[in-house]
Order: C-alpha cells, then sequence, then structure tokens
C-alpha cells in the first residue's frame, strides 16, 4: 500500500505509530537519529512514500534533514514533534514540510493525516479518460498527444512513449536500463537511444532542464513543476 519513513528517537512513539500504519497495510521503518533518517532516506528515496519526520533528534535535527533532501524526493514530509509554537510550524512548513502534527497526538489522526496525504498523492496526476494534467502540460495518452499552455508540442512517437513512462513513475529516479527496457521492450540496444530521447524530449518541453532532472550516474527523474 505504501513505504513510510519513521524518524523519532522516541522508540515507543516510534513502535506505536509503525504498528498503527502496519494495520492499515503499510510497510515502515524505524530511524532513531537524524543521521541514519538521512542515510536511509538517500538510500530509499525513490522507494518512499511518505516520511514522518521528528525535529529535535540526536546527530542532525528534523528541519536540517528536510531542508537537505527536500530537492531529492517528492514524497510528502510530515514533521511530528512536541515543538507547537506557531514559529516552529510556520518555519517546518516554509522548508518544504507538507504537514505539521504536534506531540502529544490523537494516533487515529495521525493515520488519519497518512491517509489523506497517500491519497492526494495519487491524484496528484490528475487523470481523466486517459488525460493526464502536470503544471501547464497536457498529455492526452489515448491520441498520443501533449500540449504545452495550449500548443501543441510535436514528439515523435519514441519521444511520447518515453516522455508518458516518465510521467507515469513520477518522482521516482529511472536508470536508462529501466527505460529502455520498459519503452524499447527488450533488455539489449543502445543506452544511448534514451540519452539521446530525453534531449529532444528537453529541447521541446523542458528546455531549462527543470522538469526532467538528471541524477548523475543513476538515471532521469521527471518533477513537478510546482517544486
Amino acid at each position: 500500500m505504501g513505504y513510510i519513513l519513521i524518524a523519532d528517537d522516541d522508540s515507543a512513539i516510534a513502535e506505536l505509530i509503525a504498528d498503527s500504519l502496519a494495520d492499515e497495510g503499510y510497510s515502515t521503518r524505524i530511524v532513531t537519529d537524524g543521521d541514519l533518517a538521512l542515510g536511509a532516506i538517500q538510500q530509499d528515496y525513490e522507494q518512499i512514500d511518505l516520511i514522518l519526520l521528528d525535529i529535535m533528534m540526536p546527530a542532525k535535527d528534523g528541519l536540517a534533514i528536510c531542508l537537505e533532501v527536500r530537492s531529492l524526493i517528492e514524497c510528502p514530509i510530515v514533521f511530528v514533534s512536541a515543538k507547537s509554537s506557531d514559529t516552529s510550524k510556520i518555519l517546518g512548513l516554509d522548508i518544504g514540510a507538507d504537514d505539521y502534527i504536534t506531540k502529544p497526538f490523537v494516533v487515529a489522526e495521525l493515520v488519519a493525516r497518512v491517509n489523506a496525504h497517500m491519497r492526494r498523492e495519487k491524484r496528484r496526476l490528475k487523470q481523466d479518460g486517459g488525460i493526464i494534467t502536470l503544471g501547464d502540460i497536457v498529455i492526452d495518452k489515448q491520441n498520443g498527444v501533449v500540449r504545452r499552455s495550449g500548443v501543441l508540442i510535436e514528439l515523435s512517437t519514441r519521444e511520447f512513449q518515453v516522455f508518458s513512462y516518465l510521467v507515469d513513475h513520477m518522482g521516482k529516479v529511472l536508470s536508462r536500463e529501466q527505460i529502455f527496457e520498459n519503452v524499447w521492450g527488450n533488455t539489449f540496444g543502445d543506452l544511448n537511444s534514451v540519452t539521446i530521447h530525453i534531449k529532444n524530449i528537453r529541447g521541446k518541453l523542458d528546455p531549462d532542464n527543470q522538469l526532467i532532472r538528471t541524477v548523475w550516474g543513476v538515471g532521469y527523474r521527471l518533477v513537478r513543476g510546482d517544486r
């Protein structure tokens, strides 16, 4: 159903959250200090669907972690903290968190908020009869048409297939091998074909390289235009 990282140095609270989320069908991982949290995010950022992040932790605090990883991940970050002042909440949201829950909290409310964020993520790409909206870009998957700000963008069939694959895996880092295997339909071929097609798509849709990001040594990641 989803993979949630729980970063909290209070193991009793972390276990309570993990057990409650497991009852909802989520997979969880608990880390108990800032360095472990940062390492887990850097290791699993392709798989993590949501992060529950305490602010006051040993080694590195949650605010610093959020600042460091926000550009790496697209998933929701929810602070769960005993710091209940409005200033702390505003700061947490300003640096990239999606929500802020103060301790002590009602477990049922925390679970409800997690469920709400997960539903919102599923709706992030609006889909209606094969139509996907991504900022000012509209993708008509059924007819193989892409428009940006209402202007038709001429993509070749293969360019459209590559772009559609990136859209279907929004926020995930995809290797050239993954793209080639899933778009071209085999595992043998010139991986430079992927590089060339990405370059062509960028030239037509993303000249500033703000939409399709290169993750050096790994592959490519399609990000939302509003982050």
